[in-house]
Order: C-alpha cells, then structure tokens, then sequence
C-alpha cells in the first residue's frame, strides 16, 4: 500500500509541473509572435518609405506581414 500512495504523490505532482509549465507556452508564444509583427510592421513602413506605397519590396513585405499575422491567429491588421 505505501508504493501505491507515493506512486500516487508522484503523479500528481507530475501532472502538477504538466501543467504548471503546459499553460506559459501559449505566452510565450503570443509575445513572440508580437515581436514579428512588430519587426515586419516596422520593415513595411520602411519599405514604403524608401521605395513607394506600391513597390514590390513594400509589397513583398505586407505578404510576409499577412501570412505572419494568419499563422499567429491575428485578425486586426489596424492594431499597431
């Protein structure tokens, strides 16, 4: 009966570090997925800024903005 209560104890806590640590990955996610928006954000302007509005280098830019911004499940392009 004692290996079955600290086969028990041991489970439960490693469920508990499961997730404990399960539920920071989105987090973690999320701000790095901010942070390149962020960046593309920035390099777009500054693609528009130096070639034009409708450049292929400003417009190569919002494609990678977009499809980042659909990976990261981000639905307000107006948000900066």
């Amino acid at each position: 009966m004692v290996a079955s209560r600290w086969t028990k104890l041991l489970t439960a806590a490693v469920l508990a570090v499961f997730f404990v640590t399960a539920g920071n990955a989105p987090a973690w996610a999320d701000a790095k997925c901010e942070e390149r928006i962020h960046k593309l954000e920035k390099e777009l302007h500054e693609a528009e800024r130096k070639h034009g509005e409708h450049s292929k280098q400003a417009d190569a830019k919002r494609h990678e903005l977009e499809k980042t911004r659909e990976k990261c499940g981000h639905h307000d392009h107006d948000k900066h």
